[in-house]
Parts: C-alpha cells; structure tokens; sequence
C-alpha cells in the first residue's frame, strides 16, 4: 500500500466502511470480525466500552486514546494504530516503536482526505 513506502506505517489494511470486507492488507496483518465489530462501533460514535476495555487489533489490545468523528487513535507502549473512516472505506494503520505517532496520524489523515476527494 502507498502509505507504507512513507516511513511511518509499518503494516496495514483497508475495509469497506461497513467493516464486512478486505480490500487490502499487509501480510500477517489479520483483523478478525470481532475486532472489525469494535472499530465500525467506535466510528459510529459509541467509543465509551473501547476507552473502557480497549481496543482490539490483529490480536492486540491498544489503550484508545483518541476518538474523533472518522478517527480512532490507540497505543500499546510505543506502538499504535491510526484507523479513519472515508465515505467508502476504513483504513487501519500500524506503526512500530521508532516510528512517530504524529506522523503516522497525519500520513493516514491525508490519504483519507485524498479518498474522500476520490469519491471513496
């Protein structure tokens, strides 16, 4: 995916903005149903269980420490996850200890932005 030649994501995928299909992901980066179930919740508003009990992604559990209208932002230690929903899809981001959060937070904001001036 394009981000990922940016140097501030390290895996990721996208979905469609229901949650209930993959149209793209990184290798070994595996996001059950589940956890798909948690994010299209957290999108829609209701993000009160997610800072509760957290957030669940390929496995992992990410204290949420950010929601917004189309964006969730969570870590576990020094690495997180940067999700944000476009008109059509929702994109997932991963990035690993070394990498800067705020970084990763903007390189995925702006593809979303260029998605939605897409049409997705």
């Amino acid at each position: 995916m394009s981000w990922q030649g940016s140097g501030h994501v390290d895996k990721g995928a996208i979905y469609s903005a229901k949650g209930d299909s993959v149209w793209a992901t990184s290798a070994g980066f595996t996001i059950s149903p589940a956890e798909m179930q948690e994010i299209v919740t957290g999108l829609s508003g209701s993000y009160d269980k997610l800072y509760a009990e957290g957030l669940h992604i390929a496995g992992e559990k990410f204290v949420l420490t950010k929601a917004e209208d189309r964006s969730l932002y969570a870590r576990k230690g020094r690495e997180g996850v940067v999700i944000v929903k476009t008109t059509q899809a929702i994109l997932i981001a991963h990035y690993k200890d070394g990498m800067i959060a705020g970084n990763s937070a903007q390189t995925v904001e702006q593809l979303a932005d260029y998605l939605i001036s897409t049409g997705y």
